[in-house]
């Protein structure tokens, strides 16, 4: 087992197949909180655990499939492009909404984080959250924060967003498309643009406009931090 482990084709082959398997379970159940993405870290936890496979081994395969997050986030660009004329006539909307949120979820964390102790360290993986994987471990890393940690939190905040998604525009009453979107890629990123898309077009696209300037912003704003 440890030899096949080896192989980078591993760690790819169980990726694809455990979240093959998460996509079933939630079309069989229709259960919001049986997420593909959760339920493939689950059973790859699991398999890993069980036959003793080092991480570092599963992660020869993992790493390859890292290399295509970015690439597959800036595929967003297409669905937004089909959207023009809406990014054209409500820029302005769209640039402070996106600016006001990155400000609060970035604030609120560093301010947290100071009220409960944590340190610098912390503060600054913590803080990049909502943005994509590739922006956020950049600005972790830039400030002396934890790459680890960042993953961690940026994958918890885009399953949050993904299953809370639904709940949180039906309570809120939003009724405009592109409003629901730039919440979503506002709050998180990816991985809530996926749920997104399954909402509407309008709201995929913007999701995934949000996702580019919330990043820029983040950046930015992670100066001044």
């Amino acid at each position: 087992m440890i030899e096949l482990a080896s192989s980078p084709f591993f760690g790819i082959a169980l990726s694809i197949f455990t979240f093959w398997i998460g996509m079933k379970i939630q079309k069989k159940t229709g259960l919001v909180f049986c997420n593909p993405l959760i339920i493939a870290i689950v059973l790859v936890i699991s398999v890993l655990l069980l036959f003793r496979i080092p991480y570092e081994a599963y992660n020869e395969g993992g790493e390859i499939i890292n290399m295509f997050l970015a690439p597959a986030t800036a595929c967003l660009a297409v669905s937004v492009y089909t959207k023009i004329q809406i990014l054209k006539k409500n820029w302005l909307p769209i640039m402070v909404g996106c600016a006001v949120g990155s400000f609060v979820s970035m604030t609120s964390i560093y301010v947290l984080c100071k009220l409960f102790g944590l340190d610098d360290t912390m503060a600054m993986s913590l803080v990049p959250k909502s943005v994509t994987t590739p922006i956020a471990v950049g600005v972790s890393s830039s400030h002396g924060g934890i790459s680890s940690i960042t993953v961690v939190a940026v994958l918890i905040t885009g399953i949050f967003g993904n299953i809370a998604a639904p709940f949180m525009i039906k309570l809120f009453h939003v009724k405009d498309p592109m409003t629901a979107g730039l919440s979503i890629g506002a709050c998180s990123h990816a991985v809530g643009t996926s749920k997104a898309i399954e909402l509407g077009e309008t709201e995929g696209a913007m999701s995934g406009l949000a996702i580019g300037i919330c990043g820029i912003i983040t950046v930015l704003y992670s100066l001044l931090l």
